[in-house]
């Protein structure tokens, strides 16, 4: 849909306003998308509401009920186009025909099959309709999760590397080895809420033990799944994926011909066990996704190691990188982040979707994956 009017610096200052108020859902919202809206008449904000919690009301609704009668007149102005069908809520395109807004302002259009169309009903009930004012690269970088789904049947997946300035992740391979800071693995835990699961591979398990659970999980939020690749599906009793399995479950994946004893003694510890195919690389990593989405996980942070980050760049798997730089050399007996081969890679098929931020001495970049369309 093109633009009907110009839009003013007030109007773009309002409208950035929805996605920086949407973003507050990150964590509770999945597999919804963030959602902000801002209700303005005669130029002073008359409320604000974001998506909070999956299967409550949407921005719109939240935004028009604290608007309570004084929505009437107003102007919407709203991080994505507003829904056109009946979900688990109603639509919120006919929630704003019902309070009398006269204009929508909307940054994204909604890719769903579904639930786009919203902007089409506002034009056709008389209000005046201007969106998608952002480009579809922006639309996917604040919900990338969401427009993935739309278009592919396979979990979106990033992947979080912390390095050196020298590009090392690890002073050798196998030894767990700090490279960033706490604000650093505070803003991690963050990041963790706001995907189905999170997934490392046998090395990561052997050289750090993690846990990878999340310190907070918001309220009326599930703890991401713990995914592992296991090919023998040897894992130690004494593992810390062991703990906590009914608030965050395990799911581990191995290879077919793992051995029964092992994979009994995982299920023992009440982890869920997937035999996949492999071949003379390791696991089949479209196996392991495709069973991903039979078990509802559209969205994946992988946290290493090195081996299996590189075999999901290679196989074009990676929809986001969370590059995180510390101000440190670990010199050449390190284990370098990208393994050999990788320089291969088409690297212009990834551009910065957001501006380098700082947390603590250390730099997290963030780069998407480019998509045609």
């Amino acid at each position: 849909m093109i633009p009907d009017t110009a839009l003013s610096l007030e109007d773009l200052a309002h409208l950035s306003r929805s996605v920086e108020i949407g973003r507050q859902g990150w964590g509770r919202v999945s597999p919804n998308p963030m959602v902000g809206c801002v209700l303005v008449r005669a130029g002073e904000v008359i409320a604000e509401g974001h998506h909070e919690v999956y299967g409550g009301p949407h921005a719109e609704v939240v935004a028009l009920e604290r608007a309570l009668l004084t929505a009437d007149g107003s102007t919407a102005y709203v991080s994505l186009e507003p829904c056109n069908h009946h979900g688990r809520t109603p639509p919120c395109s006919q929630a704003l025909i019902d309070a009398g807004v006269k204009r929508v302002v909307y940054a994204a259009s909604d890719p769903g099959e579904k639930s786009g169309g919203g902007a089409v009903a506002l034009q056709k009930a008389g209000l005046s309709v201007i969106g998608p004012v952002g480009s579809m690269a922006e639309a996917r970088a604040e919900n990338p999760a969401f427009f993935h789904a739309a278009r592919h049947s396979t979990p979106f997946v990033a992947l979080k590397l912390a390095m050196s300035l020298d590009g090392m992740i690890a002073a050798a391979p196998g030894v767990a080895t700090r490279i960033t800071g706490t604000d650093a693995e505070r803003e991690v835990h963050r990041l963790r809420t706001g995907f189905d699961a999170v997934l490392v591979g046998a090395g990561t398990v052997r050289a750090d033990d993690p846990r990878l659970t999340v310190r907070l999980v918001p309220p009326g939020s599930t703890a991401p799944r713990r995914l592992v690749l296991l090919p023998d599906a040897n894992l130690p009793a004494d593992a810390g994926l062991l703990q906590e399995v009914e608030d965050a479950p395990v799911h581990v994946f191995c290879g077919v011909d793992a051995s029964e004893v092992a994979i009994e003694r995982l299920e023992a510890a009440r982890v869920h066990v997937h035999p996949v195919p492999a071949d003379e690389t390791g696991l089949r990593l479209e196996s392991v996704l495709a069973v991903c989405q039979e078990l509802g996980i559209q969205s994946i942070l992988c946290e290493g190691g090195s081996a299996l980050g590189a075999a999901l760049l290679r196989e074009n798997l990676v929809g986001r990188l969370y590059l995180w730089i510390a101000p440190h050399v670990i010199g050449q007996n390190g284990l370098p982040a990208f393994a050999e081969g990788l320089e291969q890679l088409d690297w212009n098929a990834y551009s910065l979707s957001a501006e380098p931020e700082l947390f603590g001495p250390d730099t997290l970049l963030i780069l998407d994956r480019k998509e045609d369309g």
